[in-house]
């Protein structure tokens, strides 16, 4: 009776919409809210970088969740997932990676959980119940 229960392609699906979805959410609202970008771009150009790098949360929040969850390049989509992350936590959440929320857990659960979802994209690939399996 369990055995039915192991299956990888689905197992594979879910972590691909699990993640995919739940970073494109993310995507959307900045797409809808532009006055964040223009608060990345203060972020970055306050470590010194080109202000037109605050755009490429646009591929890591809207086109590497849109590639994850067709499962087309997904081994690609969580490579830029991550890099989003890891750039995300570093331009916003430095102070917080060493820090617990009211609850109790780690501050940063939300940006671990994309960050190692993704990164577990990279190592899975994207199963047979994708667009084009890898």
């Amino acid at each position: 009776m369990l055995q039915a229960l192991h299956n990888d392609a689905v197992g594979k699906l879910i972590v691909r919409l699990s993640v995919g979805v739940l970073m494109l959410l993310h995507g959307i609202a900045k797409l809808l809210n532009p006055g964040s970008l223009s608060w990345i771009g203060d972020q970055v150009a306050s470590h010194g970088l080109p202000v037109f790098l605050a755009y490429g949360v646009l591929i890591g929040e809207v086109v590497a969740p849109l590639m994850a969850i067709v499962g087309w390049q997904t081994r690609i989509a969580g490579l830029l997932m991550v890099g989003n992350m890891v750039v995300a936590i570093f331009l916003a959440h430095t102070g917080e990676l060493f820090a617990l929320g009211r609850s109790g857990g780690w501050a940063l659960e939300l940006q671990g959980m994309f960050l190692f979802g993704a990164l577990a994209l990279i190592f899975l690939g994207s199963g047979r119940l994708a667009a084009r399996p890898d």
